[in-house]
């Protein structure tokens, strides 16, 4: 039998290439002869570093940035040295996480360090970059990440700008010729579920602001200075993406990203498909093992196991595909509907949360689970 394992991470107990690799050998124990691939998954959010790193035979690269708040934190990024790849969760440098509660406030936030990254990892010689976008603590529509770059913002006195949300308002003229002559040679790949326009009633500073801190007075004012600073944006660069889906998020990064550095915008699982090369094993698989910790009606709106589920699908409709999970809601039968034969929670007993979390137990669950059901499947494949 041939078969594909595509877990995400299970979040909190185990990661996707570990999960990945104890369903293998469970497999394995009791069918030897069977083929078996194990491949990351992600969706572009948390996890995607990881997931991406362990599973693409790459490394985590730490680095000292420029936090939301303009001090110093701890970050990281994903190097993929045999593709020159870097891979980076914005949240790392400037995310919501990073900023205490009483802090928050967009005007008063960067993604300067998220630049810093960027920069880091041209220093290591990546030229591609896949980039996810969630969780920000930002709307400074990549002020601080482009400066970091090399971009200058100036004002009418053609003084620096500065790099916060709120010094969008003050931005006059933009300088590109100090811009890294690198990101020239550069693509980035930005995993986006959001569909957002950057300004109006459902762009980034109405929609996403308020849970980063900003009062109605802010967002009205945010709202103006980011459209104000987007249209000059878009007269220097030559590039529009105000109303383009996507543009809001992360704050206008999406417009950033598109605008100044040439960004494709791609649904997060899409981009990870992609770039994990999982087309070839699924062509000619009998069973896709995929999975997650929760399952439920939200799995279905294309999440990371239901895109590569319709994936398998879409490449030959015969090939079996089973997800496992830690949990299901009652809604979680809508998964059947979009690409997944059968799920199958993985406990065996009631149990506390915080036990059936632990990762030697996350382990149990998962080899008992899988070496049932695969006892199952061989008697019907060789049969």
């Amino acid at each position: 039998m041939r078969i594909v394992i595509a877990m995400d991470s299970f979040k909190g107990s185990i990661s996707s290439i570990e999960a990945g690799n104890v369903l293998k050998k469970a497999i394995l124990d009791r069918y030897p002869d069977d083929i078996v691939r194990v491949f990351p998954l992600a969706d572009g959010g948390e996890g995607t570093v990881d997931a991406l790193a362990q599973g693409l035979h790459g490394s985590i690269v730490p680095v000292v940035v420029t936090g939301p708040l303009g001090t110093p934190v701890k970050s990281r990024f994903g190097y993929l040295p045999q593709t020159k790849t870097a891979v980076i969760e914005m949240a790392d440098a400037s995310g919501l996480p990073l900023v205490p509660r009483e802090r928050r406030n967009p005007l008063r936030t960067t993604t300067y360090g998220l630049g810093e990254l960027i920069r880091a990892a041209l220093d290591r010689g990546c030229r591609h970059f896949i980039m996810g976008l969630g969780g920000s603590a930002t709307n400074d529509c990549g002020l601080g990440m482009l400066t970091a770059l090399g971009f200058r913002f100036l004002t009418e006195r053609g003084e620096e700008a500065g790099i916060m949300g709120g010094d969008l308002a003050s931005v006059a003229s933009i300088d590109v010729s100090g811009a890294d002559a690198r990101l020239r040679e550069c693509h980035f790949d930005i995993a986006c579920d959001v569909r957002n326009p950057l300004v109006g009633p459902q762009g980034c500073s109405a929609v996403f602001g308020p849970q980063k801190g900003a009062t109605p007075v802010i967002v009205k004012r945010m709202d103006k200075d980011i459209d104000r600073f987007a249209k000059l944006a878009e007269e220097i660069m030559g590039r529009e993406g105000r109303t383009m889906p996507g543009a809001g998020a992360a704050g206008g990064l999406g417009f950033a990203f598109h605008v100044f550095l040439g960004g494709v915008l791609t649904p997060g699982s899409s981009l990870i498909l992609e770039a994990i090369g999982i087309k070839d094993a699924l062509k000619v698989a009998n069973v896709l093992i995929t999975g997650e910790g929760r399952m439920d009606a939200q799995s279905a709106m294309g999440k990371a196991p239901v895109a590569v589920a319709q994936l398998a699908k879409s490449l030959q409709k015969d090939c079996l595909t089973i997800a496992l999970c830690g949990a299901a809601a009652r809604d979680a039968e809508d998964v059947n509907q979009h690409g997944i034969d059968a799920y199958f929670p993985i406990l065996h007993a009631p149990m506390p949360v915080e036990e059936a979390m632990e990762r030697a137990v996350t382990e149990i669950n998962l080899r008992q689970t899988a070496q049932q059901i695969f006892a199952l499947l061989h008697r019907a494949f060789d049969e």
